[in-house]
């Protein structure tokens, strides 16, 4: 009697448990670090406002390898994702990062794409083609011309993937768009921020969220 009693209070354990981790944070499923780094991250969101809260380490995204606060849900089929991005302060290196992401898995050398606005305003689309592949200069970036803006959009048709983006008070425009082929759904999608530092957390407000899929 007490070995089964036992057995039914792990099961109500385990069952409490699984329904706490995969508690929705706003339109995401859920957050985590990705690549392990130092300082641990988190996001939040607040309903009243309907704003995220992104705070995030990491050394980097790029080389072979990512450290990262990543905010996602899994996606399949054609999708479009749009936000506006603000960082919080002034911030440790201009290298800081918040944007979109794509990425085929939770492994911290997955092949992904994400659009991205750095601390200083430097505004790119990269991508790491393969995974456990080193992520290229050049190669693996498209350049906005417009810095320090507010809005970055990302829409996926099949293989595609472009990146808009817009300053305060302005319309979309569109930085580039990039084959990724080796990009398999389900696929990650989510929200993103990454210090540079791996010494410091940023932190960073993600407003006016859009997930927008295709349907099948």
């Amino acid at each position: 009697m007490r070995t089964a009693s036992f057995f039914l209070f792990t099961v109500a354990i385990y069952f409490s448990i699984s329904f706490i981790a995969v508690k929705p944070i706003g339109a995401f499923q859920h957050s985590q670090d990705i690549g392990n780094p130092k300082l641990a991250g988190s996001s939040t969101y607040n309903e009243v406002t309907k704003e995220y809260r992104l705070s995030g380490s990491g050394y980097n995204i790029w080389f072979a390898r990512d450290e990262f606060q990543f905010l996602f849900k899994k996606i399949s089929g054609d999708f479009t994702v749009t936000a506006d991005f603000e960082f919080v302060g002034a911030g440790t290196d201009p290298h800081r990062k918040v944007g979109w992401m794509v990425r085929e898995s939770l492994t911290d050398d997955a092949s992904h794409i994400s659009a991205v606005t750095h601390g200083d305003g430097l505004t790119v689309l990269q991508w790491r083609v393969r995974k456990g592949m080193a992520m290229r200069d050049p190669e693996d970036e498209i350049f906005s011309p417009e810095k320090n803006v507010q809005t970055i959009q990302v829409e996926r048709k099949g293989d595609e993937y472009t990146m808009r983006v817009a300053k305060k008070g302005e319309a979309l425009q569109t930085v580039g768009s990039h084959k990724m082929p080796d990009l398999s759904a389900p696929l990650f999608v989510g929200l993103y921020i990454c210090s540079h530092n791996p010494e410091k957390v940023e932190e960073a407000i993600v407003r006016n969220v859009q997930l927008v899929q295709a349907k099948p």
